[in-house]
């Protein structure tokens, strides 16, 4: 094995390439933007049907099989990808590898793998995304043992490294007494490319939507997306255009309590879109909506919202802190509170061309300045390289 290669193992994203998920985008395009790097080797896990492994713009992917364990797959995932980085940095005899893992899901058996790690000469990086533990869907108990695997983790970890600077700054102040080495490398976002004309086309006339006639909202179908306060808003709003949905709606409690909102089922307005994994027909589908509305609330920096930003000219956002350090002044705010996104509504749609032309060339231009993932892969290769150098000298 070469010596003077740096090896970084991924664990915790679904897989490369990636659709739609966070971490899985994230893994998808570091590897694609460091391709052109010689000196960092990249492994990254994956779920699959049985083990095997591939070779993905020069990074090797390796398969984990996970059965079905419900709630505990994930946890299970994790563990058999860390049981398999372990076993091939060992029998590979490779020397100095980093494990950065995507997530804090382990703590209850994250001692065991760092002292692991740590004995075969290695490594462990975090990344611990957002609140987890602050998510809508998790009963007391699953929070409890959130906020205790998110304590456990940091403090073990080498190195945590926060996309967001509202989550480095959490970090270093709610576990002060650890010391904690933290790093702050944003995520990114592609800027928008044309293409997938045609599919736009057939795409817009099944569901009977115009350019520029239509809000949209892209996200997972959860309660801390605040997909009940939006559609409320929206349908209690006299405007003319529509509002296209891009979610999976499998939440049936969640379903089940917008269509309970009166009269959301006779509102022909709302489209339950499903999903689109086609990352040029949904920049199509983003840059063709008059405006974007995002209600997202926990995690650190979304990507869904800087893929909107590289996009869409008006994005309507829920204030709060992680939306504001993302978007600055290249987007409008709107509160949970009964009135406020109806009134940012009616506001925009009296707005001018220039003006909202304006507001998407400062968000175009925020993207490329802070949020463009060449950067965000140079980043991560100045930081591997540096503890590459630290383990020789």
């Amino acid at each position: 094995m070469d010596k003077n290669v740096q090896h970084v193992f991924i664990i915790g994203s679904k897989g490369i390439p990636g659709n739609y998920g966070g971490f899985e985008t994230f893994a998808d395009k570091l590897i694609e933007h460091s391709m052109e790097i010689d000196n960092i080797r990249y492994h990254v896990a994956c779920r699959g049907n049985a083990a095997g492994e591939r070779e993905y713009h020069k990074a090797r992917c390796f398969y984990i099989r996970v059965p079905n364990m419900w709630a505990a797959q994930s946890i299970y995932y994790d563990i058999a990808a860390l049981d398999a980085c372990c076993h091939y940095i060992r029998e590979n005899k490779i020397p100095h590898p980093i494990v950065y893992i995507l997530a804090y899901r382990i703590g209850a058996f994250f001692s065991y793998y760092a002292g692991k790690i740590h004995r075969l000469g290695g490594k462990v990086y975090l990344n611990p995304d957002g609140h987890e533990w602050a998510r809508g869907k998790w009963n007391v108990w699953v929070r409890m043992y959130w906020r205790y695997s998110e304590r456990q983790m940091v403090r073990q970890a080498d190195r945590v490294i926060c996309d967001s600077k509202v989550i480095e700054n959490y970090i270093c102040q709610k576990y002060q007494k650890y010391s904690v080495g933290t790093e702050y490398i944003s995520y990114g976002a592609e800027p928008f490319r044309k293409g997938k004309e045609e599919q736009w086309e057939r795409w817009s006339q099944k569901w009977g939507i115009q350019e520029n006639e239509y809000y949209l909202i892209v996200g997972r179908f959860v309660p801390e997306n605040n997909f009940y306060f939006m559609l409320k808003e929206f349908h209690a709003s006299d405007t003319a255009k529509k509002l296209i949905m891009i979610t999976n709606p499998d939440n049936k409690k969640l379903m089940k309590s917008l269509m309970r909102i009166p009269g959301i089922r006779e509102d022909e307005r709302i489209k339950f879109a499903g999903t689109v994994y086609d990352e040029e027909l949904l920049m199509q589908i983003r840059r063709n909506a008059f405006a974007y509305i995002h209600g997202h609330e926990v995690g650190g920096t979304n990507p869904g919202l800087l893929e909107a930003m590289a996009c869409t000219n008006l994005n309507l956002l829920l204030c709060v802190d992680f939306n504001e350090e993302a978007a600055k002044d290249c987007a409008l705010y709107w509160h949970k509170e009964e009135g406020s996104l109806r009134a940012l509504m009616e506001q925009v749609e009296k707005m001018g061309g220039v003006q909202i032309n304006a507001l998407g060339q400062k968000a175009r231009k925020r993207i490329a300045e802070f949020y463009n993932w060449s950067d965000v892969a140079e980043k991560y290769r100045t930081l591997f390289l540096k503890a590459f150098t630290d383990s020789v000298q």
